[in-house]
């Protein structure tokens, strides 16, 4: 980990892309308490740099290089991180409702107790992602891979899942209510720590080889007019 009483500090101030721009080539920067709404960061090379309480809001990171980047407690919704690298960044709390991650690489990314409501991950290559308490109702992951990963408290509904890839998945107190998952694969998951409501009879075919609980079954089959007892 950095030094961070090395590092160029930015507290308490409104910054644009100058501002870091002029410190990206030195030793990774800590920005803290920064108002960096709107503000045109893409394609800035900012490996490692640390955000606390940071306002991003409708910022653009498209294409930067953010490996490794801390971001705690920021509000970021609308942020735009379009084709970034964000492999190895840690995001810890805060609010990205509805952030474009189309495209970003997400390789061994972390992300817990963030809210990321309408969040659009269209085409994010990741692998090894963590996912912890975390809000992503309505987002966009299609064909998004959380191969032999364990899911913790985090809240599918309505979210877009099609084709994804759920085999040997872990589900702790998730929820995949109204969430669409045609074409999604679940084989050897375990998916009893997990809220199927509004989920069709049809979809139980997508679920073959997968662990359900009695209720569960029970849960779909009422869904043909039949009493489980």
């Amino acid at each position: 980990m950095e030094d961070l009483f090395s590092a160029p500090q930015l507290t308490g101030r409104t910054l644009c892309r100058d501002d870091l721009a002029a410190l990206s080539a030195t030793t990774p920067g800590f920005v803290t308490d920064c108002d960096l709404e709107g503000a045109d960061l893409s394609g800035l090379e900012l490996s490692r740099w640390r955000f606390e309480r940071c306002n991003l809001r409708h910022s653009d990171l498209s294409g930067a290089q953010l490996e490794g980047t801390h971001w705690q407690g920021c509000r970021g919704p609308f942020a735009d991180f379009y084709g970034a690298n964000l492999s190895e960044a840690v995001f810890t709390g805060g609010d990205w409702n509805n952030c474009s991650m189309r495209r970003v690489g997400l390789t061994s990314t972390r992300f817990s107790g963030c809210k990321l409501t309408g969040a659009d991950f269209t085409e994010a290559r990741a692998m090894h992602i963590h996912f912890e308490e975390v809000l992503l109702v309505s987002a966009k992951l299609p064909g998004f891979s959380f191969r032999k990963e364990t899911l913790s408290r985090v809240d599918f509904s309505g979210a877009d899942l099609r084709k994804s890839d759920f085999r040997m998945t872990v589900f702790e107190d998730c929820s995949l209510r109204e969430a669409m998952i045609t074409g999604s694969r679940f084989e050897g998951s375990d998916l009893r720590g997990v809220d199927l409501g509004g989920l069709r009879l049809v979809d139980a075919a997508l679920f073959r080889g997968a662990t359900i609980s009695r209720e569960q079954a029970g849960q779909l089959l009422g869904e043909l007019g039949l009493n489980v007892r």
